[in-house]
């Protein structure tokens, strides 16, 4: 497994996400409020647009959520399984910060 760097931890605000380019995959990264980082597929598997990193970070139940911006699903950061529909799934990547701040994505 192969790290690609993305950006410097400092550039992903809380609550929001930054679209990325891993191995000609689209990838959406996301910094929760506690801190903790996510990385799923930034492609909307509704309607086919690369917006996932748009969408609005939450909770839902305990689980951190990212809502897609085109119709409003909502998908686990943890798992990438739609919660409003379980026939839908985004891809999951593996997501760390290195010492120096930097957040890396790998894919397998």
């Amino acid at each position: 497994m192969t790290w690609q760097p993305i950006c410097a931890l400092e550039m992903l605000p809380p609550e929001y996400g930054v679209p990325a380019l891993v191995q000609d995959r689209p990838v959406a990264v996301f910094r929760t409020h506690d801190d903790e980082l996510y990385a799923v597929g930034n492609v909307d598997p509704f309607c086919g647009a690369g917006v996932i990193s748009r969408g609005i970070v939450g909770d839902r139940g305990g689980e951190p959520t990212v809502a897609s911006p085109m119709l409003k699903q909502v998908f686990s950061l943890r798992t990438g399984q739609c919660l409003d529909d379980p026939s839908a799934r985004l891809p999951v990547y593996p997501v760390r910060r290195r010492p120096d701040g930097v957040v890396e994505v790998a894919l397998p």
